[in-house]
């Protein structure tokens, strides 16, 4: 694969040549988070996409494409978790699922977060979009008081402003957050309604105004929540690019004064409902749901074309990745249209195959990459986003911080770098575990199911399970995930405690084995 690419050769002014590493000043950081976008759903990655997505591609073709590059769960809460704090989810005793939108927030006190990271070290931090780690609102479902602020928050994980929504759309309390409170409240009451153009729902007016089960026969689900009469779902894009937008043209004086910002900001496309605004119907070739990935890619541009009018673009480092493959639907879209949103990878979100977890990866930064414009064909993780920022920024991660992030800062500063990933874990929902090691993939037993053994260097779809032929490798894979989990992390230092005691899930390892790898307090 290769991409097109105006940077190759321009080194940045400013820019400083050491050792054969790109030096820079502190940069920008902004991390856009998609939602159940499949790796076949950016064209640079997929040649055989029915759409096209022109600026997606060009954070390939000025940056880096890594290739291998995954989430750390297959579901929405658990990757945002091991995102914001490099350290894999399960550890916590959220074992499979999501949360709710109201929840006791995944990410306890004391916890460092990507926010707290660039904080420490002099950024101004910001979220806009989708939280979906739990939220404290006030009151209860029965006995609201929307004058109190909300608690356990993005606000209180080390983020200096917040405006969005709770969680998925599917899981109410929807209404425009901005800090610890909303404009317009969400008093009224809705679910979801049938879906015209796709298989799936909207949530839009008209909202009723008692809680409880809905007399409307269009609702697919009948206990009503709560939402704000100024929310309709194909809004979210809109507005979570114009506050991030917002927010950052209030950034250029301090960036200017020597203060860099980090901006996280997680859609909520293209995870259902599938609904793109009017103007986007029409284009692409994969019905609804390629014309919200375009609208996606379209919002996207709007961030690049204000780095570049601002001038803020030479150094600011753009990570774009998904939070988990491409939701069930992938299927009908293969069928209907010839569109495969896996990239020919094997199964979609929540499975332990790559489909569910292999997503799109893309990192830009023209002041820092060196030879923009290539591709990194070896594992990395979105876990490592905790240990590559603190390696940039020149700053060392205590024990308790990141026990499951190794940076990948290398491979962004060197195109030669000698640099292996150590075992990565993924984890499908239905609790079964896989771990990665150079080529070789490892998938964990499940209730009905064996240990299954993949070369992805010649078996990227997973098709030809090689355990029988390879026992000595199936052996050391096992050894390095039962060691992994039991002791709390992935990279050297102190071993961690996990939240939890051995849970029934590690079925390829006794409870000794677990405990005497563990910690003791």
């Amino acid at each position: 694969m290769s991409f097109s690419n105006p940077w190759k050769g321009v080194v940045a002014i400013g820019v400083l040549l050491t050792a054969g590493l790109v030096q820079a000043e502190k940069p920008n950081v902004i991390v856009i988070y998609t939602d159940d976008q499949g790796y076949g759903d950016v064209s640079a990655l997929n040649p055989e996409a029915k759409f096209k997505t022109p600026n997606m591609d060009r954070l390939a073709a000025e940056g880096i494409a890594f290739t291998r590059g995954h989430s750390s769960d297959s579901v929405c809460t658990p990757s945002r978790y091991g995102l914001l704090t490099g350290r894999y989810s399960w550890r916590t005793e959220l074992k499979s699922g999501v949360y709710h939108a109201e929840h006791p927030c995944m990410i306890v006190d004391g916890r460092m977060t990507l926010a707290n990271l660039f904080k420490e070290n002099g950024y101004h931090t910001a979220m806009v979009g989708k939280w979906h780690l739990g939220m404290d609102f006030p009151g209860t479902p029965e006995d609201r008081d929307w004058t109190l602020p909300v608690q356990d928050m993005p606000l209180d994980k080390g983020f200096d402003y917040f405006y969005g929504i709770p969680a998925s759309l599917n899981y109410g309390i929807l209404a425009w957050f901005e800090g610890r409170y909303a404009k317009v409240p969400p008093t009224m009451y809705t679910n979801k309604k049938k879906n015209p153009r796709h298989m799936d729902y909207r949530i839009m007016p008209p909202y009723e105004t008692e809680p409880g089960i809905s007399k409307d026969p269009t609702r697919t689900v009948k206990q009503n929540f709560e939402i704000a009469e100024d929310f309709v779902d194909n809004q979210c894009l809109t507005r979570f690019t114009d506050k991030a937008i917002e927010w950052m043209e209030g950034q250029q004086a301090s960036v200017e004064n020597g203060t860099p910002f980090f901006l996280y900001l997680p859609y909520t496309s293209p995870h259902y409902p599938v609904c793109p605004l009017p103007e986007f119907q029409g284009q692409g070739e994969a019905g609804a749901y390629g014309e919200f990935v375009i609208e996606t890619d379209y919002q996207i541009g709007r961030i690049l074309e204000f780095l570049k009018t601002s001038g803020l673009d030479e150094n600011t480092l753009i990570v774009f990745t998904s939070d988990n493959g491409p939701e069930k639907s992938w299927a009908q879209r293969l069928k209907e249209f010839g569109h495969d949103s896996r990239g020919g990878l094997k199964e979609g979100k929540r499975s332990v195959y790559e489909g569910g977890h292999r997503v799109p990866f893309l990192v830009r930064w023209p002041a820092g990459i060196a030879e923009p414009g290539r591709q990194w064909d070896k594992p990395v993780g979105q876990i490592d986003l905790m240990a590559t920022f603190a390696e940039l920024l020149n700053t060392e991660l205590p024990d308790t911080a990141g026990e499951d992030s190794q940076s990948f800062a290398p491979v962004l500063l060197d195109p030669k770098a000698d640099y292996t990933r150590l075992p990565l874990i993924n984890h499908g929902n239905n609790q079964r575990y896989s771990i990665t090691e150079g080529s070789w993939k490892l998938v964990l037993p499940g209730k009905e199911t064996g240990m299954e053994l993949y070369d992805l260097s010649k078996d990227r779809s997973e098709k030809n399970n090689v355990a029988a032929a390879h026992p000595e490798t199936v052996q050391h894979l096992k050894n390095r995930i039962t060691e992994i989990i039991a002791s709390g992390r992935t990279t050297a230092g102190a071993a961690q405690l996990n939240d939890t005691g051995y849970w029934p899930a590690l079925n390829w390892m006794t409870e000794e084995q677990y405990t005497q790898e563990q910690p003791q307090d």
